[in-house]
């Protein structure tokens, strides 16, 4: 599921969950969102997931 993806995300980066709305979908309340049982749509699943593969790349290469 991807709020378990991004939960694991959160803690291994200690992002907060409105940074990460803010930045991987554009909106601070995305995380509280799923956490109350909001269904993304398959376009915005792709781009959630491409943002936390990309932010992985990123810190690895720093």
């Amino acid at each position: 599921m991807l709020i378990r993806q991004i939960e694991k995300f959160l803690c291994e980066t200690g992002m907060a969950w409105t940074k990460f709305g803010r930045l991987a979908a554009h909106d601070p309340r995305f995380v509280e969102d799923l956490r109350n049982g909001r269904v993304p749509r398959p376009e915005t699943q792709t781009r959630i997931e491409r943002f936390i593969s990309s932010y992985a790349e990123t810190a690895h290469a720093a």
